[in-house]
This record gives C-alpha cells, sequence and structure tokens, in this order.
C-alpha cells in the first residue's frame, strides 16, 4: 500500500491532514524507498530479492518490521542499503524521497542517513554525500516543477557499534555548506553509548555543528543521559523511553501526582525535542514497558506534560506509513485536533537546525497552511 495516496482526515472535521504543512526531522533514507525502485535497482547489479512484486515487497518490508525487537527490525536494512551502493542508486533514492515528502505535504526536511554504509561498489564517502545532495537537488526541483515548495537538508550518520565516528563527524562538517545540516548517530543502541564516541562529539561541538542521537528507543534513561552529556545532543532521537524517569502515583481521593526524574526534569525544562516515531516506536518493542498499542504510547503522557513533542515516521516503508498517517493515528489514539497538530508542527520547526531567520519562514509557513485549513 502507498501511503502517499491515501488521504487522512482529521476526526470530527473532515480537514486534510495530508494538506496541512507538516516538517519531517527524523526520517531514515534507507527506510523510504518506492518497492518499485528496489526491485529495479536490485534488477541492475543482479541482487536477488525476497519478493519481486512491488505490492509483494511492500508486504514483505512491512511483516518483517513487525517483531517487537530493533535488532530484526534493522535487518530489513540489508535490502535497501544493498540497492544504495552506486551513485545512481542514491541519487535516485534520494530524488524519490524528497517527491513523496512533498507529496505528503511536508514543506521541510530533514533526511538522516549513514555514508559509511554505502561504500561497498566502490563510492567514497564524500562521493557518496554529493550523490544524495545531487538527487536532493533534483528531487526539490522536480517538487518545485509541480508548483510545490521543500526544503531538505541532510543528517550525516554515524553507526554507533563501529569506529568511523570521528571521521564521518568530519565529513559532515566538511559538507556544511553543500546541504548537511546535522550529526546523528544510530545503529544498535544497547551497549553503545554516546560516550564511545567522545571524540567525533567534542569535534562536533568546536564546530558549533547541530547534533541528534539515536536514544531511549532500544535502552532506557542511562543511555539518553550519555546522549545530553556525552553527545551534546541537541535532540533525542525516539526518546521515548524517557517516561521511564516520569513516576505516577494515584491516590485513593483520585488524585494524581508526577514526579520527574533528574534526567526528565531537564529535558522537560531545555525544552530538548523528542522525535516520536509512533509506529515504529510499536514495531520495535519501545515501548513494550507500557504495551503493545498505540493508546499504551507515552505519546500524550509526555505532550500533556508539557515536552517537546514532534511527531514522525522514522522508516516510511518499514513502517508502511506517512506523516500525515502518523498524524491521523495519534489523533484518533488521543483525540487530538487541529491545533495540536500544528502544535507539534510548531515544535519541529523550533528543533530544526536552520538559522533563526529559516525558522521563523517556516513558522510563518505552518500558520498560514493551519489558518487556511
Amino acid at each position: 500500500m502507498n501511503t502517499n495516496s491515501e488521504v487522512f482526515l482529521l476526526p470530527r472535521t473532515g480537514i486534510s491532514i495530508n494538506a496541512l504543512p507538516k516538517i519531517s526531522l527524523h526520517d531514515h533514507l534507507d527506510g523510504g524507498l518506492r518497492p518499485q525502485t528496489i526491485i529495479e535497482l536490485a534488477e541492475s547489479i543482479g541482487m536477488e530479492l525476497p519478493v519481486n512484486d512491488a505490492a509483494g515487497l511492500g508486504a514483505w518490508f512491512a511483516d518483517q518490521s513487525n517483531s517487537g525487537s530493533l535488532v530484526e527490525y534493522l535487518k530489513t536494512f540489508d535490502v535497501t542499503t544493498g540497492v544504495m551502493q552506486t551513485a545512481e542508486g542514491l541519487a535516485r533514492v534520494a530524488r524519490e524521497f524528497v517527491e513523496d515528502l512533498a507529496a505528503d505535504g511536508v514543506i521541510y526536511g530533514e533526511i538522516r542517513w549513514a555514508p559509511e554504509q554505502h561504500l561497498a561498489r566502490g563510492l567514497t564517502l564524500d562521493q557518496a554525500v554529493d550523490a544524495v545532495q545531487d538527487g536532493i537537488e533534483a528531487g526539490i526541483e522536480s517538487v518545485k516543477q509541480n508548483g510545490a515548495r521543500i526544503r531538505i537538508g541532510q543528517l550525516v550518520t554515524a553507526m554507533r557499534h563501529a569506529d568511523r565516528a570521528l571521521e564521518i563527524a568530519e565529513l559532515a562538517v566538511r559538507h556544511r555548506d553543500n546541504g548537511v545540516v546535522g550529526f546523528d548517530i544510530a545503529g544498535a543502541e544497547l551497549g553503545f553509548p554516546a560516550s564511545n564516541h567522545a571524540a567525533a562529539f567534542e569535534y562536533l561541538a568546536r564546530e558549533f555543528f547541530p547534533v541528534t542521537v539515536h536514544a531511549g528507543e532500544a535502552d532506557g534513561v542511562e543511555s539518553i543521559r550519555s546522549a545530553l552529556i556525552d553527545g551534546r545532543a541537541l535532540r533525542l532521537g525516539h526518546g521515548v523511553r524517557l517516561a521511564e524517569d516520569i513516576s505516577i502515583e494515584r491516590e485513593d481521593n483520585d488524585n494524581t501526582y508526577v514526579t520527574l526524574g533528574a534526567v526528565a526534569q531537564w529535558v522537560r525544562d531545555r525544552e530538548v525535542p523528542l522525535e516520536l516515531s509512533p509506529s515504529s516506536n510499536l514495531q520495535t518493542g519501545a515501548i513494550a514497558a507500557w504495551g503493545d498499542d498505540l493508546l499504551d504510547h507515552p505519546f500524550d503522557l509526555l505532550y500533556q506534560l508539557g515536552f517537546r513533542v514532534t511527531v514522525n515516521t522514522d522508516n516510511r516503508l518499514m513502517s508502511n506509513t506517512s506523516l500525515s498517517r502518523e498524524l491521523a493515528l495519534l489523533s484518533d489514539a488521543f483525540g487530538y485536533d487541529i491545533e495540536d497538530l500544528e502544535v507539534f508542527q510548531h515544535n519541529a520547526v523550533a528543533a530544526s537546525f536552520l538559522s533563526l531567520e529559516d525558522r521563523e519562514e517556516l513558522s510563518d509557513a505552518i500558520v498560514s497552511g493551519f489558518s487556511n485549513a
């Protein structure tokens, strides 16, 4: 199923969520391929696939991703990264990625990906970044030709279980004037804290280069603490398990008392953005401590307590989703109205790795788009 072709309506209003201007902060390049593109790229390099028709392949990704384990979930990326090992493959995937975001109403997106995973056919790190940027620019031009506008930034990612973080950090800074707006670490979280890459984060701090860190997905509060202290993270990739640092006590008189631990208190008071991805968090078991349904997701708890929550897709292919769909699911689960959805977009604008002036321009576009809905 192509969720970009689905229209999602806000309950009780009939407002099209697809038509609302949106901001996407946590969206992996290798998690957003079109199934037909995978088939065509695989054929061009002689790579075997588990399924050879687009509908069946899309269903295979969704089924494989519903494992309840981040480690198992990540295995599906062997297929997508396998077809992203040439400049042509990277550029095509990036162009289509941008087109698909724009088709879903996204006006600004930060695309994260790990260049070190795309060198198997001879590309250098710099060539890989250039190829993705070429595709992004082609996508932006394609969107413009269709009468719309979108802005895109790259988030260059290092794999936390490898030892190339400093090299990748230097790569990101080297391309800061060529589309790269920030740095990230991703991959298996448990056992691989941000502190393992202290040299990279120290370098990025000296260069005044923005950082987001995957934390609080497959590991808990200590991983988040390391992301904030050792990683100097300005945002938390997922961060959903921050809820483990929140205590809720209900007394017999129906009074409820909420206590924030030190990490949760810091994140809320400093307005550190949380890049929450509801469907993905269910698939990977990130919210298993609270349940296995979207209603069990701590999203609403965090929102009601004043945390800077943002809504994201993580991997649109694996979760068979779009940003509009994620917003629709949250609206259905928690009764959010258009004002809530606008708050989430303004949170994402404030969290974006753009200049103050560019953020103000985006914020104006959000206000205009929502007021005209």
